[in-house]
């Protein structure tokens, strides 16, 4: 991308109307500026105003600072030491994402053998999701155990007592998916 501030400003408005999914012409309306004052824009050609880029902002929600600026990556490194982790029973629960994700929530669980971890019941219409990754897992539920091997994955309420444990003779991995708000799962053919 070049530096020159015209062809900052073309790359951010087309990167910011495509991210929105709208036209120039919507855009042009949501402004009340020509739809060509938008084309010229996004050419790098134009030479606007401090009128003009403030309609700009305006229609699009962002601050002037944000149209002129060189692009952001968006990209954050989270080292292991910096994300959440617990012990629960016999396990190490690591959260696996540093931010929340509203209705979800993402663990990964190590138990080594003949460890056990007894879960926590989640609100009403909770679905959770236990994926095998290493080893062998057993969750108890409903009075039900279920073994799940290396890459099953076991969809179950998480809105009932549970439990999980390992079964087998190595350090067991597995991902913990629940998801808080109810989980219609397709029927099984």
């Amino acid at each position: 991308m070049s530096d020159d501030l015209p062809a900052r400003l073309a790359d951010n408005l087309r990167s910011l109307r495509d991210a929105r999914g709208l036209t120039q012409a919507q855009l042009a309306k949501l402004s009340g500026l020509p739809r060509a004052t938008w084309a010229h824009l996004e050419s790098g050609a134009a030479n606007p105003t401090l009128a003009v880029l403030h309609k700009v902002a305006g229609a699009l929600q962002v601050t002037l600072d944000e149209l002129t600026a060189a692009p952001r990556t968006g990209t954050a490194l989270h080292r292991r030491a910096d994300l959440l982790e617990r012990k629960r029973g016999d396990a190490v629960v690591r959260k696996l994402l540093p931010e929340r994700i509203p209705g979800a929530e993402i663990d990964r669980i190590e138990l080594p053998p003949g460890g056990r971890m007894i879960g926590v019941p989640h609100t009403p219409g909770t679905r959770e999701f236990l994926a095998c990754e290493r080893g062998s897992l057993a969750l108890t539920a409903s009075g039900e155990t279920f073994a799940l091997a290396e890459g099953d994955v076991l969809a179950f309420r998480g809105d009932q007592r549970h439990s999980y444990a390992n079964p087998g003779e190595v350090v067991a991995v597995g991902w913990s998916v629940v998801m808080l708000e109810d989980v219609t799962l397709p029927a099984r053919r």
